[in-house]
């Protein structure tokens, strides 16, 4: 892991140039893996989705613990899901207005199915610890030093200096082709540009599937507790 101390941070304006357009849903409930089956039934509607260097998918997740009910993994598990659970595409301003044509339209995610509602435009965060529930990198997921060196050479490419990594444990998303390992990431004490361009890129292949797509979490040193 990396760790270095915190430090001043200015705010800059958070632009529109990539956004995300989270949409309302009726779902009762999905398959736990569901990844590769909604990014199929997303590009099916939107058959540019896949190619657009900057629009990636995130993954459908309920609740992952609360009144005694824990998020089921075993094979087959499907995910309950409330009025409240959204769809969010993450998408440059340019696509805007394509991806809102799923608005009304109703997807077949491996037999169940999903209806869109109206959506809305959220802005990018300017917190400046970010997570990942799951990537894919070009390096032995086994071994954790690669994986953090991997991880680095990846961020410095976008101008961005790690100053904290953790990663989570390992667990698979089942393609047809194969299963793809993949793991967690947190990244803390980003400047808040360094923040926002991170969102906007992504990190590692596979954004259409959920990978590499950062969202703000809580800060690293309550996970470390």
């Amino acid at each position: 892991m990396y760790w270095e101390e915190d430090k001043n941070r200015e705010v800059p304006a958070v632009s529109d140039d990539v956004v995300d357009l989270v949409f309302g849903m009726e779902c009762r409930c999905l398959p736990v893996d569901h990844a590769y089956a909604l990014s199929q039934a997303v590009q099916a509607a939107l058959p540019w989705f896949k190619d657009e260097p900057h629009a990636a998918l995130h993954t459908i997740h309920g609740a992952a613990s609360g009144n005694g009910w824990q998020r089921p993994d075993e094979p087959g598990a499907v995910l309950h899901l409330s009025h409240r659970t959204r769809l969010t595409l993450r998408v440059p301003k340019h696509r805007v207005a394509d991806a809102r044509q799923l608005e009304g339209r109703e997807l077949d995610v491996s037999g169940y199915p999903l209806k869109l509602k109206q959506p809305s435009v959220r802005l990018l965060s300017t917190l400046t610890t970010l997570f990942a529930r799951h990537l894919a990198a070009d390096a032995d997921s086994n071994d954790e030093e690669l994986l953090l060196a991997w991880a680095a050479a990846q961020l410095r490419a976008l101008e961005i200096r790690p100053r904290k990594m953790l990663f989570g444990t390992e667990h698979f998303i089942v393609t047809p082709t194969q299963p793809i390992r993949v793991r967690s990431l947190m990244i803390a004490d980003l400047e808040v540009d360094e923040s926002l361009r991170l969102q906007q890129h992504g990190l590692g292949p596979h954004r259409h599937l959920g990978c590499g797509v950062f969202i703000p979490h809580k800060d690293i040193s309550e996970v470390r507790k």
